[in-house]
């Protein structure tokens, strides 16, 4: 799987257990720039440093693989969780081709949700 998306965070390289280790890069994703996702990918063992040469603002593409697996509790619950493994990312050139697909549009500013005015509400409900 691929997509697309700008750097927000990259983090560091954790080292889980002594032969285990991981990295996550989280990639804000703007298919509806109104309504911006910010997406965790995670790298393990000798792929951590696939994102040594990114910055933050970056224009990427992500190619992936989406894994899932359970875990049972101490009470006998399970719970399925679900990572996005990072194999590959590539950084996009700042041409008309990459700033016209999907997720590239100027993100707009965050919107102040807090105003309590009653003169500006335009919701039907």
């Amino acid at each position: 799987m691929e997509i697309r998306g700008k750097v927000h965070e990259i983090g560091a390289i954790q080292q889980v257990t002594e032969s285990f280790k991981k990295r996550d890069l989280i990639v804000a994703y703007a298919e509806n720039p109104q309504f911006v996702e910010y997406i965790r990918f995670e790298s393990t063992q000798d792929r951590v440093n696939i994102f040594d040469n990114l910055a933050i603002g970056d224009e990427i593409e992500v190619s992936f693989n989406l894994r899932g697996r359970p875990w049972t509790n101490k009470d006998g619950i399970t719970t399925y969780f679900n990572s996005l493994v990072a194999w590959r990312v590539t950084k996009l050139a700042n041409t008309g081709t990459a700033a016209s697909a999907p997720g590239f549009a100027e993100m707009p500013a965050p919107v102040d949700i807090t105003s309590s005015g009653a003169d500006d509400d335009d919701l039907p409900f």
